[in-house]
């Protein structure tokens, strides 16, 4: 009887995720608001990944190929995670990807990478993304970026948060820095060996939790 009652709770998590996904994807509300001419919000993953990563934004590459992290920046996380001695090809095969808001909030207008989302965009957007913790309830969150970092753990540097994670309601939330080459942060060996104690950590809950 067990059995059959977690069934029934799993399809019925299966198909609320993908009705949240159809209206995150529907969502207008930046464009209506006229932060962005046009919206195209990007979700991804499936209700038995125990990972999720929560990024700043979507990027214009994401975008174009209609997969977040589809850019230089998945390709360094990936790589990340098989450093952790997770398998090739598993960020997009296994882990949710989720961000602070689901489109991309275009160039920055200095010319340096993406714009920033406002904090009028992440208010409009948060919804849906407490909207799909409550509902994939994943063993990790890792936290991509000062901006995701910050939304969780609130005003913080860098240094002093990777390489460190905090358990909420049986989640693991783990600041991980932004796989960019527009950061520059990581340019310090310093800062590479605090990336190289969070990977750590992230390998050991590999084996701990049989992600």
């Amino acid at each position: 009887m067990t059995k059959i009652i977690n069934s029934t709770q799993e399809i019925d998590r299966i198909t609320a995720l993908a009705a949240l996904q159809r209206q995150i994807r529907a969502c207008r509300l930046c464009q209506e608001h006229g932060y962005i001419p046009v919206a195209r919000p990007l979700v991804g993953g499936r209700a038995s990944d125990r990972i999720m990563v929560i990024g700043q934004a979507p990027g214009h590459r994401s975008v174009a190929k209609g997969r977040s992290f589809s850019g230089p920046a998945g390709s360094i996380l990936q790589k990340w995670l098989e450093q952790a001695g997770f398998p090739a090809g598993y960020l997009h095969e296994h882990v949710y990807l989720s961000s602070l808001t689901h489109c991309d909030p275009g160039p920055n207008p200095r010319g340096n990478g993406d714009r920033r989302p406002s904090p009028q965009e992440v208010a409009l957007c948060r919804p849906f993304l407490e909207a799909e913790l409550q509902l994939l309830r994943p063993k990790v969150i890792l936290l991509v970026g000062t901006m995701a970092i910050e939304a969780f753990l609130g005003k913080v540097r860098l240094e002093n948060v990777i390489g460190t994670y905090q358990e909420r309601d049986n989640m693991l939330l783990l600041p991980l820095p932004h796989p960019s080459g527009v950061s520059r942060w990581l340019n310090e060996p310093a800062h590479q060996e605090l990336l190289q104690k969070a990977l750590e950590i992230l390998s050991g809950w590999r084996i701990d939790y049989e992600l």
